[in-house]
């Protein structure tokens, strides 16, 4: 199904811009009007992460006129390995300038606007408007559902992709979409496609699982393709339609999703009038795991402590890292032994446990090792404990000349 463009065409291009852009003007489909339509736009990417750096770079290149970019973060070495918009040099800076320096640099004739903050519920909604269409590159649901909602409020066509190892799934969610005759297209939101979030810990983000570096480049380049689409008003986009993409395969499927009446958002009955408390509706940690962690939560300081007792022989306890073995192979915690998550989870670590020793549990960050400590603690280890932080804070506030990841 086609759609009528987003924006209305600018009143002229330069002959810079024609010089710029004359690959796009000689496709028909494309042409003069279609090119001053894509110099009126204004795209809100939000993250200049993985999917955001391909994104950003791709919608600058084709002339997008304004792109506003939400990024609070700041470069880390480990993110170079996909987030092409930036540098070696670029380390320590605020991922949203860095982004905007790259564009620049790519393109002179684009306004950036940077919104070098934290989206939440108290800003979304004032950053959200006044643009033409949201490019989501967030790597959490509880984002990922504040953005579909205040999209959907203000009836934003929202382009949201998601990355995980190497399999990529993107999508247009645009419940206010009309066709060319200004019929509704009965088009869904995410929340019907996904109307509850997993369970806390079931699936892991990038930083936990990790991500291909190229799929980045893979999505987000779709996502940039069904933008374009949308602010020209040519071809038929993913509203509607959800595109898988498994890279080991190379295999490309498109499945249909269909407006569910419902649905808490967009559906004939909604629950979900307004932005709601996301963090708590998708949860950290699960019921069991925050409970377990409850007062059996030490700090790496005290562990380290621990440690030096064992080796004196005044204290004896079982340290399990329940991180995946290539992690393990990246940095340990001395001493510790790899039980992973996967083992808690189908019972198979419970034999590898001594019944008279307290169990200590850590993982990357204190998650994975909080929900297995709720499996340990309803076996019987009423005094096991999990170290908050996991390794990350282990190398930062013991070890710094481990790597990091």
């Amino acid at each position: 199904m086609s759609f009528p463009p987003l924006v209305e065409p600018a009143t002229e291009l330069t002959i810079d811009e024609v010089r710029r852009y004359s690959r796009h003007l000689i496709i028909p489909d494309v042409g003069m009007t279609g090119q001053k339509r894509l110099k009126n736009a204004k795209v809100l990417v939000i993250g200049a992460g993985g999917l955001g750096s391909p994104a950003l770079l791709y919608l600058a290149a084709a002339g997008v006129g304004t792109l506003g970019i939400a990024e609070f973060d700041e470069v880390d070495e480990s993110n170079l390995q996909r987030q092409i918009i930036h540098g070696q040099s670029d380390i320590g800076r605020p991922k949203a300038e860095s982004a905007r320096d790259s564009i620049k640099e790519a393109n002179p004739y684009v306004n950036v606007i940077v919104h070098n903050e934290r989206l939440d519920n108290d800003n979304v909604m004032q950053v959200f408007e006044g643009y033409d269409l949201i490019v989501d590159g967030t790597d959490n649901f509880a984002t990922r559902y504040m953005v579909n909602d205040a999209a959907y409020f203000l009836k934003i066509p929202y382009v949201w992709g998601s990355i995980y190892r190497f399999d990529g799934q993107a999508s247009v969610f645009w419940p206010h979409a009309e066709d060319e005759n200004g019929q509704s297209a009965e088009a869904p939101c995410y929340r019907c496609l996904y109307p509850e979030p997993p369970p806390p810990g079931m699936v892991p983000s990038c930083a936990e699982g990790g991500v291909l570096g190229v799929l980045c480049a893979s999505i987000g380049s779709i996502q940039v393709n069904e933008a374009i689409k949308l602010l020209t008003g040519i071809g038929d986009p993913l509203v509607g339609k959800l595109m898988i993409y498994d890279a080991l395969e190379m295999e490309y499927r498109k499945l249909r999703i269909r407006k569910d009446p419902n649905c808490a958002l967009c559906g004939d009955h909604p629950s979900v009038t307004g932005l709601i408390d996301y963090d708590a509706f998708c949860g950290a940690i699960s019921e069991e795991a925050a409970d377990a962690a409850a007062g059996s939560t030490i700090s790496v300081v005290q562990l380290e402590h621990m440690l030096k007792e064992r080796a004196e022989g005044t204290r004896d306890f079982v340290l399990v890292d329940v991180r995946e073995p290539n992690e393990y192979e990246i940095n340990q915690i001395p001493g510790s032994v790899l039980i992973p998550k996967g083992e808690f989870l189908n019972g198979s670590a419970l034999e590898k446990l001594p019944a008279d020793k307290q169990i200590v549990m850590h993982c990357k960050s204190g998650v994975r090792s909080a929900e297995t400590l709720a499996i340990v603690k309803g076996a019987g280890y009423a005094d096991a404990v999990h170290v908050g932080g996991g390794v990350v804070a282990w190398v930062n506030q013991i070890d710094p000349s481990q790597p990091s990841y």
